[in-house]
């Protein structure tokens, strides 16, 4: 009887032993389908592409005077985004070679540059000036730019630069963009670039560049601190809240934000942009090497949490290198997923095809709070208040 009792005591342990040490798996979670319902969306014009260009800024910049033309009035415009990276070069070159070479020359801009060009040298339709002369149907600078960044390199190298250096930037640009129209035609009349301008009749004094850091004084502008900013133009800076209420108004009075952005983040995607609670691993390299490298995991797991943003914990990414100055796009709405958090809806310029929402993406408030470096925005989608402290009438 004892032999029969141990007998099973040892059989039931044998069978207890795999339950006691069986680890429990955690569920795994279960993959969605995220649908976005519109809330608010303000017109603008179709999506382009820049395609293996450096030049977001200028898509961006200019889609929103588009989007601006259509709020006017004024009808659907396709305005030259080379145009704009021409002047932007032959400017930021000269620059360049009055700082002695101490100056980012490179094919990247901001928001301010499209203003700067069309208030100086005016504005062309994209018929007129297309920027193709190298042999393709998409946009690809890469020797552009790399001959450009040797060219002020041997001008500022010479030490005693001559006039001539003007004539052979002016011969390079023309050779891959196409020589700068004098006159065109469009729609059976003819313009200059400057008659353009004036035709259709933007203020440019109305477009105000926005930003919000800790390192200087709230409600007056400073000189933003990002590479590409070679004009050294100033911004309007906000305390946090006062920044993020500017996206909300604006869209509801009708104007698009162009909107300057960190994207290195692993949680922006071509089709979504979040800030999960949990730290994800960032992603080195070229804007559109950025968008091709994410994980599609992110667009298919619920989004539990995000990160708290503050104005501390943003001022430190930005100093540390952490948020920077990528891409440009342009705000054109909001909308909701099925869950009931917010997005604004985003303009890119890296055409329709490869992603899921014909080339616009959804980006949630925390992203935007945490990863925008500036904004520019007419100056009535500025609540009034907020106005009132900066001087804006």
């Amino acid at each position: 009887m004892k032999k029969v009792i141990l007998f099973a005591a040892v059989c039931l342990m044998c069978f207890q032993l795999p339950a006691q040490t069986k680890k429990t798996k955690e569920p795994e979670k279960k993959e969605i389908e995220y649908k976005f319902t519109v809330v608010n969306e303000v017109p603008s014009t179709s999506v382009k592409n820049q395609a293996s260009s450096g030049t977001c800024w200028s898509f961006s910049g200019v889609g929103m005077y588009e989007a601006e033309l259509l709020r006017m009035g004024k009808g659907e415009y396709d305005l030259s985004e080379m145009w704009v990276v021409r002047n932007t070069y032959i400017d930021k070159v000269e620059k360049y070679v009055r700082w002695h070479g101490n100056l980012n020359l490179a094919g990247g801009g901001a928001f301010h540059d499209v203003k700067h060009v069309f208030e100086t040298y005016g504005i062309v339709p994209e018929e007129a000036y297309p920027g193709l002369e190298y042999g393709t149907e998409m946009h690809n600078h890469g020797e552009l730019d790399r001959i450009i960044a040797d060219f002020g390199k041997n001008v500022v190298k010479s030490r005693t630069p001559t006039t001539a250096w003007k004539k052979a930037l002016t011969g390079i640009l023309d050779a891959y963009l196409g020589p700068a129209p004098e006159k065109f035609t469009y729609k059976g009349v003819e313009y200059t670039p400057k008659s353009f301008a004036q035709m259709l009749g933007f203020n440019f004094a109305d477009y105000q560049p926005v930003t919000s850091f800790t390192h200087h004084p709230y409600y007056k502008k400073f000189i933003l601190e990002v590479p590409d900013n070679w004009l050294f133009a100033t911004f309007w800076n906000l305390p946090l809240d006062e920044f993020m209420s500017i996206f909300d108004y604006a869209i509801e009075q009708g104007y698009t934000i162009a909107w300057a952005s960190d994207v290195s983040e692993k949680s922006f995607t071509r089709d979504m942009a979040t800030l999960p609670e949990e730290k994800k691993k960032e992603v080195i390299g070229t804007d559109q090497a950025k968008w091709t490298k994410q994980q599609a995991k992110v667009e298919t797991e619920q989004l539990d949490k995000e990160k708290e943003v503050t104005a501390e914990s943003r001022q430190k990414e930005f100093d540390n290198y952490q948020t920077t100055d990528d891409h440009g796009m342009l705000i054109v709405g909001i909308v909701k997923d099925q869950f009931g958090r917010k997005y604004y809806k985003v303009k890119n310029s890296w055409g329709t095809d490869g992603g899921k929402h014909a080339g616009f993406l959804y980006v949630t408030e925390a992203f935007i709070k945490a990863k925008t470096t500036d904004i520019e925005v007419h100056k009535n989608g500025i609540p009034p208040a907020i106005r009132q402290k900066l001087g804006i009438n």
